[in-house]
C-alpha cells in the first residue's frame, strides 16, 4: 500500500493518490487529471474509485473527467445529490482497493454530505484519515458555506461538532489526518502550514478538539471572525455538483495563439477582459492598456475567484511565453472556462507592433518616504483589515483589495493615489484595476509595508 499527498500551494489544496495491489483510488482531484492517470500508468495500476468529501467551493475537482476516462467509480457521502453518475455511499460503507479498504464516515457540519474516509491497511488496522474539510491541522472546516433554508451557520457548527466527538475524536490517535487544505486556503481561519498530523496530536493543540470543550463553547469560537467568503465559491459548489466541460476542451479553446492584431481584434469585439499573469515589476514597466494585472507567481485563482465575479467572463491572457498552457489550467482550477485565446510572443510582441502601451508609476520605499515626509501624500493600503490593524503608514486609509469592486466610490480620482500591500503583489493588483476603471493617477510603493517600515516614515498600531 502507498498514500502519495499531491499539494497544490497556489490553492492549499491536497489530493491522494492511494495504491494497493494494482488498485488505485484518488481522493479530491483537481481538475487536470493526466498526472493521476499517469500515475496509475507509470505502476501498471487501475484507478478504481474516485473519492469526494465534498462539493468543493474553493476549485473545481477532476472527479468527471477522471471517471470518464478511467472508467473509476464516483462515490460521495450521505445526501449527496449529482448531476452525473456516482455512487452516493451509506455511512460506514466499506470499499476494498486491491488488499486495504476504505471506509466512508459520514462527517457533517461543513457540508450536510462532507463524508471522511478512514483507510485500513492490509492488516485492519486503521492508518488514514482523509478529512477533506472536517477537520484541519490546526482548524476545523468553516460551517457557514452550507447555509440554506432553515439551516443556519450555528446549526452547522453544532452538527460539525457532534461529527468531531463521534466520529474523529474516538479514532486511534495514531491514525494519520490528511486534509483536503492548509495555510492560505479560505475554507478555514487557522490552519496550520503543516498538511499532515497524527489524531493524537491534533487532540492536544487544535482549538476545535478540546476534550473538555462544550458545544456552545465550539459553535462559538468557530464561528468567530469569519470573513465573507470569495464570491466565486456558490459556483464552483454548482460546477462540482452538476457537472462541468471537459478540462480537454476548456484547454483547447484557450491555447489560441492571437498575433498582436488578432488579439486586439478579440479584445475589442468580444468584451473579453485582458488578463496580464506576468511579474508585478514587469506589468509596472508597460502593459497593454485596460488590462488586469494578477501575477501567475502569487495567489493565482483564488484572486482571480475574488476580483472577476462572472465565471463567465471571456478572458484573453498576456502571459510570460511559456506559460500560456499553465495559465488556462490554472484558471481552470477555479472554474474560469472561457480564456478564448493569448497573446503570442507575449508582451514584447504587442510592443514591437508598435500598438498602445501603459505604465504604472512605482516609487522605491526610501522615494516615498522623501514624498511622505514633504507631506500631502494619499495613502491607500490595500492589505486585510487585520494586517492593517497590526500596524499601518500613519494617516493611511484601508482599502482592502478583496473588496476593490464594491470600494471603487471609495477611491479619490482628484488626487494622486500612493498604493501599498505587505510587499508588492496585491498593490499591483489594485493599480490595475484602478488604471482600468479611470482612477489614472496611481503609484505603486515597491516591496509594500515591509520595506516602508525600514525607512523613517511613521506607523501606527490599531485600527
Amino acid at each position: 500500500m502507498k498514500i502519495e499527498q499531491i499539494y497544490t500551494g497556489c490553492l492549499a489544496q491536497g489530493a491522494y493518490f492511494i495504491v494497493s495491489n494494482g488498485e488505485a483510488a484518488v481522493i479530491d482531484p483537481l481538475r487536470e487529471v493526466a498526472p493521476y492517470i499517469q500515475k496509475a500508468a507509470k505502476i501498471g495500476a487501475n484507478i478504481r474509485y474516485v473519492f469526494e468529501t465534498h462539493f468543493h467551493a474553493d476549485f473545481v475537482s477532476g472527479h468527471i473527467d477522471l471517471a470518464e476516462k478511467t472508467g473509476a467509480e464516483i462515490v460521495y457521502g450521505p445526501g449527496a445529490k449529482t448531476g452525473f453518475k456516482a455512487h452516493i455511499a451509506k455511512d460506514g460503507e466499506e470499499f476494498k482497493l486491491g488488499n486495504v479498504v476504505i471506509r466512508a464516515l459520514h462527517t457533517p457540519g461543513h457540508t450536510m454530505e462532507s463524508t471522511s474516509y478512514l483507510l485500513f491497511d492490509e492488516a485492519g488496522k486503521p492508518v488514514a484519515l482523509f478529512s477533506g474539510d472536517t477537520l484541519f491541522i490546526g482548524d476545523v472546516g468553516r460551517p457557514d458555506l452550507a447555509q440554506k433554508g432553515d439551516l443556519t451557520m450555528d446549526e452547522l457548527a453544532g452538527i460539525l461538532y457532534d461529527s468531531l466527538r463521534s466520529k474523529i475524536m474516538p479514532l486511534p490517535d495514531d491514525v494519520i489526518v490528511y486534509p483536503a487544505h492548509g495555510a492560505g486556503s479560505a475554507c478555514g481561519k487557522n490552519m496550520s502550514k503543516e498538511t499532515s498530523d497524527t489524531l493524537g496530536n491534533q487532540k492536544l493543540f487544535n482549538y476545535a478538539l478540546r476534550a473538555d470543550m462544550t458545544r456552545e463553547e465550539f459553535v462559538r469560537e468557530v464561528t468567530a471572525g469569519l470573513t465573507e467568503p470569495p464570491q466565486y465559491f456558490p459556483e464552483n459548489v454548482k460546477m462540482n455538483r452538476d457537472g462541468y466541460e471537459s478540462i480537454d476542451d476548456v484547454l483547447e479553446r484557450g491555447h489560441q495563439a492571437l498575433s498582436p492584431e488578432a488579439f486586439e481584434a478579440k479584445a475589442n469585439n468580444t468584451g473579453a477582459l485582458i488578463l496580464d499573469t506576468r511579474k508585478p515589476g514587469d506589468f509596472a514597466e508597460g502593459f497593454i492598456p485596460n488590462s488586469i494585472n494578477i501575477g501567475i507567481d502569487g495567489s493565482f485563482a483564488p484572486w482571480v475567484g475574488a476580483l472577476i465575479p462572472d465565471l463567465k467572463q471571456l478572458l484573453l491572457i498576456v502571459t510570460e511565453p511559456g506559460r500560456e498552457e499553465e495559465v488556462v489550467t490554472r484558471l481552470a482550477r477555479v472554474g474560469y472556462d472561457y480564456t478564448i485565446g493569448y497573446l503570442h510572443g507575449g508582451f514584447e510582441s504587442w510592443k514591437q507592433a508598435g500598438k498602445e502601451i501603459d505604465t504604472v508609476e512605482s516609487v522605491s520605499a526610501e522615494e516615498f518616504a522623501k514624498r511622505f515626509e514633504a507631506g500631502n501624500v494619499e495613502v491607500i493600503d490595500v492589505r486585510k483589515p487585520d494586517e492593517f490593524a497590526s500596524g499601518h503608514i500613519e494617516g493611511a486609509r484601508n482599502l482592502p483589495l478583496d473588496y476593490i469592486n464594491e470600494l471603487m466610490p471609495e477611491f479619490p480620482k482628484d488626487r494622486k493615489l500612493h498604493i501599498h500591500c505587505a510587499g508588492g503583489y496585491r498593490s499591483m493588483v489594485a493599480a490595475s484595476i484602478l488604471k482600468s476603471r479611470g482612477v489614472d493617477d496611481v503609484v505603486n510603493i515597491e516591496g509594500g509595508y515591509g520595506a516602508v517600515t525600514k525607512t523613517n516614515v511613521p506607523v501606527s498600531v490599531g485600527g
